[in-house]
């Protein structure tokens, strides 16, 4: 008898683990990565025109934190490489997640706990990520070029103004093919000590954050609890990531640190993904202020298709947000930053971008500027930034 309930108790915990380790991590991301529909909006004949020839870049995607083989195309989340070609993106930054807290909003979030252990474990990664945030980093890194090798040149992964070169010229040729590069969210990962920013770097990392949504070494998250500015390590920071040519990402700093940085800064920054209080009034979101500060660089800022960021569920509250953006700044300061895959519900995945272009139609932008913000103005700055 006690030789069967062994056997039972047995049979469970490999179901049990079965469930948790290949059904988990991909029904946690079903929930949150979600699409408002699966039907595509009737676009103009114009706007089906200029898409075919634009070329697309996004700011930000944290699709590398899940799951699932991007070089197939998936039937949950929002980007992946067969998606991104069918939507005509050239360039998608994929940006790495290492620690989110339990209960995460907008206004205050202290750093002792962590959302992503779970996910690690379930996603069976490997046990040096389970305690290491640096590890988590370079994981998801090493995805990317994993990707990017098996992916028969669909893929090309950018680290150098070169290569982005290089890769444009292969693609006004006719070639179908994307690319991507590699960012962070929060520096974190740095684990305090900034002798980490060489181990990022060689690991492709192009772009990082000073926070996510908690405070960090280096300075105040917008929804931190100090919610202050750069610390002494993080004014070294600032010069170390453009002695290195990263380009410095201003999503989720607090006020206090986008200031201290911006006064710093001798490159153009970014803020990758984001709203405006000018249409959307809330902490996630930039006051005119902040984003003549960012233009003054010479950078850009990426508007997000989610409701926090737009107060809206349609392309059409995207484009409200970019028109006014330039209006404030320029067409030459605005682009494209989706928050694909980062938890968030989205009214289109990166297949349907062109839902974009039509909207900015719609809002009465011209065709250089429609270039500009859907992808040129992205890849200005990194041909300035990257080394």
């Amino acid at each position: 008898m006690i030789k069967k309930i062994l056997i039972v108790f047995a049979l469970l915990v490999l179901v049990g683990a079965g469930l948790f380790f290949f059904v988990v991590s991909g029904e946690v991301e079903r929930r949150f990565n979600r699409v408002l529909t699966n039907e595509p909006r009737a676009v103009s004949e114009r706007a089906r025109e200029l898409h075919r020839t634009l070329f697309v870049a996004d700011l930000h995607a944290d699709s590398l934190l899940w799951d699932r083989d991007l070089l197939e195309r998936g039937t949950r989340g929002h980007v992946d490489v067969p998606r991104l070609i069918e939507g005509n993106v050239g360039l998608q930054a994929f940006t790495i997640v290492s620690k989110t807290p339990r209960g995460l909003n907008i206004e205050s979030n202290r750093d002792d706990t962590d959302n992503i252990t779970l996910l690690a474990l379930a996603g069976r990664w490997p046990p040096r990520t389970w305690g290491s945030l640096k590890e988590r980093a370079l994981y998801q890194a090493a995805k990317l070029h994993d990707h990017a090798a098996r992916s028969g040149g669909r893929l090309t992964l950018i680290k150098t103004a070169a290569d982005l070169s290089g890769y444009r010229a292969r693609r006004r040729a006719g070639q179908t093919l994307t690319a991507g590069w590699l960012g962070v969210e929060g520096a974190q990962v740095l684990e305090g000590d900034l002798a980490n920013l060489d181990a990022m770097f060689d690991a492709g990392f192009r772009m990082m954050a000073p926070t996510h949504f908690f405070d960090t070494e280096i300075g105040g998250s917008a929804h931190g609890t100090e919610k202050g500015g750069l610390s002494a390590l993080g004014r070294e920071w600032v010069k170390r990531m453009e002695a290195r040519r990263m380009t410095i990402d201003l999503a989720h700093a607090s006020p206090a640190t986008m200031a201290d940085v911006l006064k710093l800064a001798t490159r153009p920054v970014v803020v990758s993904h984001t709203g405006v209080r000018g249409t959307c009034d809330n902490r996630r979101n930039l006051s005119d202020e902040q984003l003549r500060a960012v233009a003054r660089t010479g950078g850009v800022v990426g508007i997000g298709y989610w409701d926090t960021a737009t107060c809206g569920t349609d392309a059409a509250a995207i484009a409200r947000a970019i028109r006014y953006t330039s209006g404030v700044v320029g067409a030459e300061h605005v682009a494209l930053g989706s928050d694909y895959d980062g938890a968030v519900t989205v009214p289109f995945d990166t297949s349907r971008l062109i839902e974009i272009t039509d909207a900015l139609i719609a809002e009465g932008f011209s065709e250089p500027d429609i270039r500009k913000i859907m992808g040129e103005n992205v890849a200005r700055v990194l041909l300035v930034n990257l080394p």
